[in-house]
């Protein structure tokens, strides 16, 4: 979901600068503010106390995150860390809710994306119940170039250790199972680089 810039500054939104790695909130903390990417990447994820890691999702230009513990007055669920270098806008939530109250069409879009995040949740969690390494990789990668038009093989943008994170499988097993599914042709690997 993206809200016009202007309309956020207006509101009294801030940019701010995040280097890659940065901590932009973390899981447990009191959630106080709507995030807006300008530019960048952030992933969102949750760790044990053994540091596995397991990837909740990733936004990018344009896209807000974080957005529902706002709404029902709870904590973050999860850590969101910049991926890459990023700017991002940040709004109080008092001013955020008050927007949402002055445009209904923004909250009705607010309610479309809702509803798709849930829907994709319940799909990934679907995929993940399935023990079969093969089917999460395949999914999650779907999942990534899904509404792209082309049939045409692209290079992933992620490592085997983050599809590991997503998929919530050990980065060893995502090798084995990569490798298994180029020589099926399911995906190519030149370079090292995955493409599907």
């Amino acid at each position: 979901m993206q809200i016009d810039l202007d309309l956020l500054y207006t509101w009294g939104a801030i940019a701010k600068e995040y280097k890659k790695g940065e901590m932009i909130f973390c899981e447990d903390e009191t959630a106080n503010f709507y995030y807006q990417i300008v530019e960048g990447n952030i992933r969102m994820y949750n760790s044990n106390e053994e540091g596995k890691e397991f990837t909740q999702g990733y936004f990018s230009n344009g896209q807000s995150f974080g957005e529902p513990p706002l709404f029902i007055d709870e904590c973050y669920p999860s850590t969101a860390e910049a991926f890459q270098d990023s700017v991002i806008v940040k709004l109080s939530k008092d001013k955020f809710l008050k927007i949402l109250e002055e445009y209904p069409s923004i909250q009705k879009q607010f309610l479309v994306q809702m509803s798709r995040r849930i829907h994709s949740k319940a799909m990934t969690s679907k995929d993940i119940i399935n023990q079969k390494p093969e089917f999460r990789i395949l999914a999650f990668l779907n999942a990534h170039k899904k509404g792209k038009c082309s049939n045409e093989k692209e290079q992933i943008p992620f490592t085997r250790q983050e599809i590991a994170n997503f998929t919530g499988l050990r980065v060893e097993t995502v090798i084995r199972a990569l490798s298994k599914m180029a020589k099926e042709k399911k995906v190519d690997i030149i370079n090292h680089k995955i493409y599907f």
